[in-house]
Order: C-alpha cells, then structure tokens, then sequence
C-alpha cells in the first residue's frame, strides 16, 4: 500500500463522483459493480427516509419486519421460477457461505439422504467473496497461497472462456468441449459432490471472462442427470448488469440455489441473499426437536432500511423499462469499444451487458491506462492486466460515448509509452 492514495468522495449525483478537493469523476465502477440507478436517485432516497420514520432494523431471528416480508415477495416474483424461499444476509459473501451450508445440509436431510456429499465443483479462475468458504471456492492462487490452511478443497472445472479457446476448439464447438469436462468430473465424483458453484455467464474477477452460449444450460442439464446441487452466484451478474435482470435468464435456467447481493439494493446499502427451491427449503422443515432447521443467522440480514430501498429498486426497474435502456446502451457502448481491439497492446475486448474487460498485453499496462483515465476524470479499476468498466445501469448514451473516448485516448497513450 506504500505511495498509494486514494480520492475521499464527499458527495455524488447521477454517474458522477465529487471529490474533497473539487474533482468531477464518472463512476466508472459503479462504485463496485452495485450502483445501479446513479447516485442520489430521488426515488431511492424517499424510500429510506420513509422507513426511517417506521423502524430502522429489527432481527429477523425469531420475528420479521413488513418491509422485509414484501422485498422477499416481490424477489420471489423477480427471481427465475420455482425460487420461492429467501434467507438474508448481508454481503455477497455471506451469501455464498449460507449458499454452500445449506448444500451440504441439504444432502443429511433430504427424503434420499447422502451424507457423503461434502465437496464442491468449482470453475477455474472463479471468484465467489473473500469468507473463507469463498476463498476456497475460488481459483485466486494468492489467496489460496497464503490461507490455505483454512480452506477446504474443491474440485476444479475448467475456465470456460468463449474468445480464447483451447487448441481445436472452434466457438461452435466450446460449450460441448467445456460441458464434456463438466461432466467428466460429475460422472467421477457425483457421489460426493453436494453442488456446483458457478458465475453464470460471466466471471467478474477472474477478469470479465464471458462463457459460450449454452454452457450454463448444459451445466445445469448435468447437474440434473447427476444429481448434484447447482448453486448460481449472482451476486456481481444480477440486477440487470448482463442485460437481463439475471444472468440465468440468458438461458432460461433455474439454479438450485441463488446467490444475490450488490445491486439488490441499487447501490445503496449492505444486503444480500441467498434463494431456494422448494425442493431445497423442506429438507429444512420439521419440528423443533428434530433440529432440522437452518442454523445460520446474521445480526443485520434482513434489515429494515435495506429492504425498503431494495424494493424501490426493484420497482424502479419495472418503472423505468431499465432493462430496455441496458440492452441498447450496453449495444452501442461494445460498438464503440470493438475498434480497441486493433490496439496493438489490447489482446481482446469482452464482456456481456455492462460488465466489460479490455485485457492489455503488457504486465502493468492495465493500471496505467487506470490512472490516465483518473486524471481525465474517468474512475475505473483493473483487475490484473484487464480494464475493467461497470458503469451505474442508468449511464445515457451520452456518458458512455464520452468514456469511450476517454478510454481509446488513455489505452494509445498509455500503449506508446
């Protein structure tokens, strides 16, 4: 951390940041990929005033509060068919852990119990929160270098990328390749194996890797056939970040079990959740001595002013045709983006929806292109040698244009260098 700094934000508005000493800067971020209808949206302010003049929080361990009970309706309403029970938390994380808990928990107690379902399949590259159960799934080696004593060991898939294909791998043929991998594992370790843990679609910090078309309906159709648990982690795709309120919604598939967090509340306030099936929720159910239930439980989950916001969002969506504005923005912003690609230190542009990745050749390259953006008041970060840009959902064309340019300028100035 030695001769970092960082800008101090004291206010912001729409897509835009203001700093202490007088910058103007277009969060470019999101403000970590969770803002989704800009900063100060009025909508979303009223909502939390509202709440405050009813009740700030109350646990949702042994009780309930209204607004909490409504954001679970309209999320079951929201959510792909057939996830119907939501338990709350409070970072994606957190979701995650309560996610893989309730996998394993699931396997004791279901009507055909297989007590020796306690592992997990997770992709390669794959990123799932920084808890120790997320560290475990994911494929970051730093982390795994300096916590694995604390961690358990998955089983590792393969990174399934639709642009840079194996050797003989035509992108006709990807999703085939990349499913018969899957299911080489599933076929030899499906008898111990509670789930499969995976980013649909995209996989955020493993540097905007986007997965061929199909592969998520094939993981789901093996899951299936092996009798394996498919955990879906939205947390970083959901809330129309791909284009379509879930990443699941691409191809019409319903997980298991989904994980939420980020947008849920539009960029506002710390939630999370963790969604079910009924298949999976009356494996919990029982009476009290049977000690059946889920035991898991977070001080804030549920929390009053977060889901008072959060249903705003959620109605705000609706409202708004958010989604349309997305999906023609998002469009127009990869049409202006493909041209990076003749850069000479750009490797490839990708990306689904507004989650985008620019990877750059040179070891160092991506963070300088950052910090040249910065001091023409673009706030992005890399992730490795990948640019990455998650504008606010809300960002017009206008914005985008003018971050595209930003971009172009700071990658040919940086690349000469």
């Amino acid at each position: 951390m030695l001769g970092h700094e960082s800008p101090v934000i004291s206010r912001a508005s729409g897509c835009w940041l203001y700093t202490t000493d007088g910058r103007r800067l277009f969060d470019g971020a999101a403000s970590m990929w969770c803002n989704v209808h800009g900063h100060q949206n009025p909508r979303l302010d009223a909502a939390i005033s509202e709440q405050l003049g009813r009740v700030a929080h109350v646990t949702t361990l042994g009780m309930c509060c209204d607004v909490t009970l409504q954001l679970a309706e309209k999320l079951v309403q929201t959510c792909p068919s057939e996830l119907e029970h939501i338990f709350f938390s409070s970072d994606g994380a957190s979701a995650v852990e309560a996610a893989i808990k309730m996998a394993m928990q699931y396997w004791r107690q279901c009507d055909d119990p297989q007590p020796g379902k306690t592992r997990y399949l997770a992709l390669g590259g794959a990123y799932h929160g920084d808890t120790t159960g997320g560290v475990s799934l994911g494929g970051i080696e730093y982390f795994h270098s300096i916590f694995s004593p604390l961690l358990f060991d998955p089983i590792r898939g393969p990174l399934p990328c639709s642009l840079r294909l194996p050797d003989g791998v035509r992108p006709e043929s990807a999703t085939e390749h990349y499913g018969g991998e899957i299911e080489g594992l599933l076929r030899q370790h499906h008898q111990s194996l509670a789930a499969v843990v995976m980013e649909p679609l995209v996989q955020g910090a493993a540097g905007i890797i986007t997965h061929p078309v199909g592969f998520l309906a094939k993981v789901r159709e093996l899951c299936d056939r092996f009798d394996v648990l498919l955990i879906c982690d939205e947390v970083a795709t959901g809330f129309g970040r791909t284009g379509e309120m879930f990443a699941c919604d691409h191809e019409s598939v319903t997980p298991d079990i989904l994980c939420l967090g980020k947008g849920i509340t539009g960029g506002y306030l710390p939630m999370a959740a963790t969604v079910a099936t009924r298949k999976v929720f009356e494996a919990f159910l029982g009476e009290i001595g049977e000690r059946r239930q889920f035991f898991h439980g977070h001080t804030y989950g549920g929390n009053a002013l977060a889901a008072a916001v959060a249903l705003a969002s959620l109605e705000l969506f609706a409202e708004t045709d958010l989604m349309a504005h997305v999906q023609s923005t998002a469009a127009r912003m990869r049409e202006r983006l493909a041209p990076l690609a003749s850069i000479e230190n750009v490797v490839e542009v990708r990306g689904r929806g507004m989650m985008v990745g620019i990877e750059m050749a040179v070891d160092g390259l991506a963070s300088r292109v950052c910090q040249n953006a910065f001091r023409r008041g673009i706030w992005i970060r890399p992730l490795g040698e990948v640019v990455v840009l998650t504008p606010p959902l809300v960002a017009t064309t206008d914005e985008l244009d003018d971050v595209v340019d930003v971009l172009t300028e700071a990658i040919d100035e940086e690349s000469q260098k």
